[in-house]
């Protein structure tokens, strides 16, 4: 079954260059390689993303599998996830995916993620635990809401057991060695 042609494949282009770009940036980020400047112009990046991306929430709602394609839907997601600065926003772009979540246009995973981010980022603690804080010990979870249903709640959104995702991203993150204050950097697992 070949999915539909996507309604807006220009859309679905800026988005996917803009999650690009801020990917090699939060990759760069995540393996402290940033200098002061550098992490300055990634910042003004994520904002300058997150504000394509709300102009495209007010015209659009949830650039969803629809509108933008599959790829164009992540894409969404990722810039989504990574305006940290602007936990406000983060907050209201999570009620919308969740809206294309519920008419089958978006990934329930990817919602799940972005809902966390925005719950660390406005002070509460996460309901998925999609969100790890990786320092100088390795990978821990962030604050987590009632940690003994945890795999439930995963499995009720199609996330594997945290055990399972915790494992694989300690090999891909092992524990940094600091030299000097690197910032503690807050990483999604994968989705």
């Amino acid at each position: 079954m070949k999915t539909a042609d996507p309604l807006r494949p220009d859309l679905a282009r800026e988005l996917i260059t803009l999650a690009e770009q801020s990917a090699k940036r939060q990759a760069q980020r995540v393996r402290n390689q940033l200098d002061a400047v550098q992490l300055g112009r990634g910042r003004h990046g994520d904002h300058a993303n997150a504000k394509v991306l709300r102009r495209i929430l007010a015209d659009h709602d949830w650039p969803g599998r629809r509108l933008v394609g599959p790829d164009g839907a992540r894409a969404a997601w990722r810039i989504a996830l990574h305006s940290d600065d602007e936990p406000d926003f983060q907050r209201a772009a999570a009620v919308l995916l969740f809206r294309a979540v519920q008419s089958d246009d978006a990934r329930i995973q990817h919602w799940a993620h972005l809902h966390d981010r925005a719950l660390i980022n406005n002070g509460h603690d996460q309901e998925f635990g999609t969100q790890y804080l990786l320092g100088a010990n390795g990978l821990e979870l962030c604050a987590l809401r009632e940690p003994s249903t945890l795999d439930q709640r995963r499995a009720g959104v199609g996330l594997p057991p945290v055990a399972v995702v915790l494992e694989r991203m300690q090999h891909l993150f092992p524990p940094m060695r600091r030299d000097g204050d690197s910032p503690t950097v807050v990483l999604a697992g994968a989705a």
